[in-house]
């Protein structure tokens, strides 16, 4: 198997993408509480039928759902992530957001892509069946020695071709199934997404469904520091998209970074898990001599400390705002081994390595080993529901941008990357349907919210409170 050249840290968080993307396509550390969901069983994916994509075998034809709150309550927020993120990357969110919304289930989206995941050391080690360094080794150390006989397998390209049609076509039929089981609740049913999400969700809601929009089935939309420039890529650009990936040897898989798929994720998963399990003990990434010198901390840290200073908007460098929160003060002081000083964050750190790791889920994590690159390269076709040439090319339908419901809501929040952007592309989308600006929500912490803060930040938090009014707003009008 090849060996990837790693370029960034183990710690990166991978649910983001650097705003060209995002919007031309697109003390010590102490526990946090977060109130517990409704359901008196544990939170798992439930994988159903979804698209049945041309060429893809039918066991990946399936969209996964974690389910949040009370099975009785018809009213449903479904959350799609961003680039590489997974659906337990909102399940802190959603089961805050459902103790304080009664009547109200969140359901975030486990896409297909997740199928293909390794997640059986990670699943052990959430049941404390591994130590973290057998965890380390199974995933990343046997890069470094080749003595380690029982590691992960990376899925050869060339067994996956049928990924490369895995764009925004079928990401958007995948949803449109678990909008439809939604819908049957017989309740509001309101989409959201983070960063690219936020791109999908406008695609759905623009989409021609044979001649319906998607948002005829939508009571409003969310966008949280994500969304869909009116502005395309042209038809040439995306005719270069394809040749790209249709070229012999080409991965199906985003690049995060500089490192191939499934690194990029496989650092998330398990710099997080280690970081949220094992706190205190020595860090494996940084004795590793995987990490660049910039993510390396001046003094020996824990599992807590290489994750706080890799992703801390205060510590973490300018390369990686994309992937950063407000961790908190930084490096503890006392050691030998420092810790992780917490006090003043905005999302405390083991909520984020929550976030993640997918604790207490098995088999899902917050990122996305294997993201698929025509999802990227189809949302720069998008253009906020306007038809334009690169549509064709790509074969994405979101054409019916002028006629949403007029009576849709809006809420769009800018944080560090998307700003006023997300806010503006929320206007134009709602001035060519007529949707009057009183159906709108914006708000742009664009100086104070870092990318994931908005899903992050606990107990205070800007995105959550104006969600509050929007929810009962959407149950008010139905």
């Amino acid at each position: 198997m090849d060996r990837p050249t790693l370029k960034r840290p183990v710690s990166v968080s991978i649910a983001t993408v650097c705003i060209g993307m995002l919007l031309s396509s697109c003390g010590t550390s102490s526990p946090t509480s977060t109130p517990a969901s409704s359901p008196a069983t544990p939170v798992h994916v439930a994988w159903i039928n979804g698209f049945a994509a041309p060429g893809t075998p039918a066991r990946y034809n399936k969209v996964g759902i974690l389910k949040v709150g009370s099975t009785s309550a018809k009213n449903v927020l479904v959350l799609e992530p961003g680039t590489s993120a997974g659906g337990t990357y909102f399940v802190p969110l959603a089961k805050w957001i459902v103790s304080k919304n009664s009547g109200w289930q969140v359901w975030s989206v486990e896409r297909r892509e997740n199928l293909l995941e390794d997640q059986s050391d990670l699943d052990l080690y959430k049941e404390h069946k591994v130590t973290t360094t057998q965890l380390f080794d199974y995933y990343l150390g046997y890069l470094k020695n080749p003595s380690i006989a029982h590691h992960f397998h990376s899925i050869p390209n060339s067994s996956v071709g049928f990924a490369s049609q895995w764009g925004m076509s079928v990401a958007v039929q995948d949803l449109h199934v678990v909008i439809d089981a939604a819908k049957k609740l017989g309740g509001q049913v309101v989409l959201g997404g983070h960063s690219l999400g936020g791109s999908v969700v406008t695609a759905y809601a623009t989409w021609d469904f044979a001649g319906r929009a998607g948002a005829d089935d939508l009571a409003g939309l969310v966008y949280i520091d994500g969304g869909s420039s009116p502005i395309p890529i042209s038809a040439e650009s995306a005719t270069q998209d394809l040749e790209k990936l249709d070229a012999p040897g080409a991965s199906p898989w985003l690049s995060f970074g500089g490192i191939s798929a499934p690194y990029a994720g496989l650092f998330e998963a398990t710099g997080s898990a280690s970081a949220l399990q094992d706190p205190n003990a020595p860090s494996l990434g940084q004795a590793s001599g995987l990490l660049p010198s910039d993510i390396l901390p001046p003094v020996r840290v824990t599992n807590l400390g290489q994750y706080g200073y890799a992703l801390n908007v205060a510590t973490s460098p300018p390369s990686l705002m994309a992937a950063q929160g407000h961790l908190g003060q930084g490096i503890a002081a006392a050691g030998p081994v420092h810790g992780w000083n917490s006090s003043g964050a905005l999302t405390p750190i083991d909520r984020f390595a929550t976030m993640f790791s997918g604790a207490g889920i098995q088999g899902a994590d917050g990122t996305e080993w294997y993201f698929p690159q025509r999802l990227t390269d189809d949302t720069g076709a998008v253009a906020d529901g306007n038809s334009n040439p690169a549509q064709s090319v790509l074969g994405v339908d979101a054409t019916m941008g002028h006629t949403l419901p007029k009576n849709l809501l809006i809420y769009a929040f800018g944080a560090h990357l998307g700003g006023q952007a997300v806010l503006d592309a929320a206007k134009v989308l709602a001035q060519q349907s007529d949707i009057p600006m009183s159906n709108l929500t914006l708000v742009n912490r664009q100086s104070t919210y870092a990318h994931n803060d908005p899903a992050g930040a606990y107990p205070n938090n800007d995105f959550f409170q104006d969600l509050k009014p929007f929810l009962k707003r959407v149950t008010s009008h139905g």
